[in-house]
């Protein structure tokens, strides 16, 4: 059975995220598209996201290991096991992605996580 276009795009994202890949995350995501951060502020567009992700592009990243993944024609549900990397500095956590997909581009997310606290700490380093 194949996925669901929008579980396709979402994955894609995903890859694109480990990769660190810029150009293929920018093609993932609608030029207004909503980023709620776990426990933080809402960015909104393409342009305020990746000015607010460049702190972290030198010395970062980011692996996304999927659980599982479901999605329709307007949402998709990421279950994550990620691992973040800054110098020698490594954290995991576990996060439910839940994405708005529409026209294969990501145009909202938000995520849930088992430890936002711990998140929030690690994260304010690129803040």
């Amino acid at each position: 059975m194949d996925e669901h276009p929008n579980v396709v795009a979402v994955r894609d994202l995903m890859d694109a995220f480990d990769a660190m890949d810029v150009e293929r995350i920018r093609a993932g995501l609608a030029d207004d598209v909503t980023w709620h951060m776990i426990g933080g502020k809402t960015t909104e567009g393409i342009e305020a996201l990746e000015s607010m992700m460049t702190p972290m592009a030198e010395d970062f990243s980011i692996s996304a290991d999927v659980h599982d993944i479901v999605g329709n024609d307007e949402h998709v549900v990421a279950l994550v096991n990620a691992t973040a990397r800054s110098g020698d500095e490594e954290f995991r956590y576990r996060t439910a992605e839940i994405l708005h997909v529409k026209d294969g581009k990501i145009t909202e997310r938000w995520a849930f996580s088992d430890d936002t606290e711990a998140i929030n700490r690690f994260f304010a380093q690129f803040s």
